[in-house]
């Protein structure tokens, strides 16, 4: 391609949708991937797209990003296996009723109607084969699920189809800005410059940003699932839990993926994950109490993908503070696939008008003290 207006380090479903959104806004655009396109937290995802239980500084995000899910085909040709199925979080006591029935109180001062507080009778309607003990929970029934490595390939191919170019394999080893173009030298090929970078690395982001001289605290984890064996249709919306960490679905070939939370280890230089077995027992027995029929079934499957965690567990989007021309979006802390279609759109606002219409100083990387840090010894962009 000739020389780019914009590269992106990452090819996962944040930095496939900046690209997209840079793209239709006309400008060359260059995704650079050090594995394959979906290799970790995109293509590993457990799929879910909830306004449900965000913090609230996401709400605007999440029912902005919805809005794009229900039209989904219209922004990437295809509908990415995107089922309205709704989201339920379970209440097993009184307790946990009240606090659901406080927080749905919270949302709608703030001006959000989106999340119904539900009794057990209509928990039972949404959820027949639910455990007795549980007493209701909160619903948001336009919320559901897509297919994360589909949906992250449709990106891909729309991106690609808008003049784009993705190019896997290419891990980025080092990264300057020198007048009015950031300059990055990879492992294999010639370097490569544009006006514009775009810090969408996942697990790595904090890295480049260190590499940089700026300091993004994160961390990074593994976030585990499991997948069942296919059961007869059972349980429609998706499903989660108030007192515990619970994620549960049934896909429509009668599998069911239960998460949740539980992280097993992950080795970044290596780009792999490890699987805590304690904890992924812990997860399924916490599915068989909220759904007994699950007596019948054995897990088939099991998988972990590599996400960094913010100190805060909510994301960096936003411009930096020391550099022009750089954008970092990452730290989505294992809940950042259902913002994937507008956080595109908010990186290719703040990467070519400088802001955008959408609330995100929650997100601002300056947030965290110490915002700038030492490049005697930068570690390597990867």
């Amino acid at each position: 391609m000739t020389a780019p207006d914009a590269i992106v380090l990452g090819g996962g479903l944040h930095g496939l949708s900046a690209a997209l959104h840079l793209a239709r806004r006309g400008r060359r655009v260059l995704v650079l991937e050090k594995d394959r396109v979906g290799a970790h937290a995109s293509g590993w995802s457990a799929g879910g797209v909830r306004s449900l239980g965000r913090d609230l500084a996401e709400v605007p995000l999440a029912v902005e990003s919805l809005a794009l899910w229900h039209r989904i085909a219209e922004l990437v040709g295809e509908d990415c296996g995107f089922r309205a199925t709704g989201q339920v979080k379970l209440a097993e006591n009184d307790a946990e009723m009240e606090l659901l029935a406080a927080r749905a109180d919270r949302l709608r001062a703030a001006g959000w109607a989106h999340e119904e507080p539900v009794d057990r009778a209509e928990l039972r309607r949404l959820l027949p084969a639910v455990a007795p003990h549980c007493v209701g929970g909160l619903v948001v029934r336009g919320d559901g699920f897509a297919t994360p490595y589909r949906t992250t390939l449709a990106f891909r191919r729309a991106l690609e189809t808008a003049g784009g170019v993705v190019q896997e394999g290419r891990r980025v080893i080092a990264a300057q800005r020198r007048g009015s173009l950031w300059f990055l030298r990879t492992a294999i090929g010639e370097p490569v410059s544009a006006p514009i970078l775009v810090n969408a690395s996942g697990a790595w982001g904090p890295r480049l940003a260190r590499h940089l001289g700026e300091g993004i605290p994160a961390r990074f984890a593994a976030p585990m699932m499991m997948l069942t064996d296919a059961m007869p249709p059972f349980v429609t919306p998706v499903v989660g839990a108030t007192g515990r960490p619970l994620s549960f679905k049934q896909l429509e070939n009668g599998q069911v993926m239960i998460g949740g939370g539980h992280r097993g280890v992950g080795d970044l230089e290596a780009g792999r994950a490890r699987l805590d077995i304690p904890r992924l027992a812990y997860s399924a027995r916490t599915a068989l109490e909220l759904f007994p029929l699950l007596r019948s079934t054995r897990i088939a499957h099991m998988w972990a993908g590599l996400e960094s965690i913010m100190p805060d567990e909510i994301p960096v989007i936003g411009l930096s503070t020391r550099f022009p021309g750089l954008v970092h979006v990452f730290g989505f802390s294992g809940h950042g696939f259902a913002l994937g279609p507008i956080v595109g759109r908010i990186v290719a606002d703040l990467a070519l008008d400088g802001a955008t219409d959408l609330p995100i100083a929650a997100f601002r990387p300056e947030r965290f003290a110490g915002g700038v840090v030492s490049t005697a010894l930068p570690q390597p962009a990867g």
